[in-house]
């Protein structure tokens, strides 16, 4: 197991185990005797290591699969295979998409082709951060790729079902129709 690995894994098992612990969630834990929480400057800390490390494991994705992507500012990165016609989409709009969501492993999560195309109302439905805002870089019968850091997804738990705590996902869209 190379190094970065296990450094990653004990930043992980550690913020779990200050954050989960009883004491953390006992008055108690700010009494001296019962050890000391992560500061704001800790956390700070812990968070721009693992947002690093998320970015440097897209870039080597990136790299290994010769895409060209474009990184947002919030660190969704994208690539427009086919621009599609009419306006960009915004909050409120109804999307119908056919989708695929793997890891960056190449795991499949979830596909359209399993459940059916999917349909969501911007801003209303219960769908990723980072897939909504991609949604909104394209119009009606656009295809793309995006991939998602875990702060813009499912997070440090994961979705409880296909996707893993802390995982990058990859979904490849393309844009059926608009239905007002």
């Amino acid at each position: 197991m190379n190094l970065d690995i296990l450094k990653y894994r004990f930043l992980f098992y550690f913020i779990a185990a200050v954050s989960f612990s009883p004491e953390a969630c006992n008055n108690k834990a700010h009494n001296k005797n019962h050890g000391k929480r992560l500061g704001s400057k800790e956390m700070e800390s812990v968070n721009t290591y693992l947002v690093q490390k998320d970015r440097d494991r897209i870039r080597n994705y990136i790299e290994r699969k010769n895409l060209k992507m474009i990184e947002s500012p919030s660190g969704l990165w994208y690539y427009i295979l086919k621009e599609g016609t009419g306006d960009k989409f915004k909050e409120n709009d109804r999307i119908t998409m056919e989708y695929e969501c793997s890891l960056l492993d190449g795991t499949k999560c979830y596909s359209s082709k399993e459940t059916g195309p999917k349909s969501v109302i911007l801003g209303k439905s219960n769908i990723e951060t980072g897939l909504a805002e991609g949604l909104k870089l394209l119009r009606p019968g656009s295809e793309a790729i995006f991939i998602i850091p875990p702060y813009l997804a499912w997070g440090l738990l994961g979705d409880d079902k296909a996707i893993p705590p802390r995982s990058t996902i990859v979904y490849r869209v393309k844009i059926l129709n608009n239905i007002p």
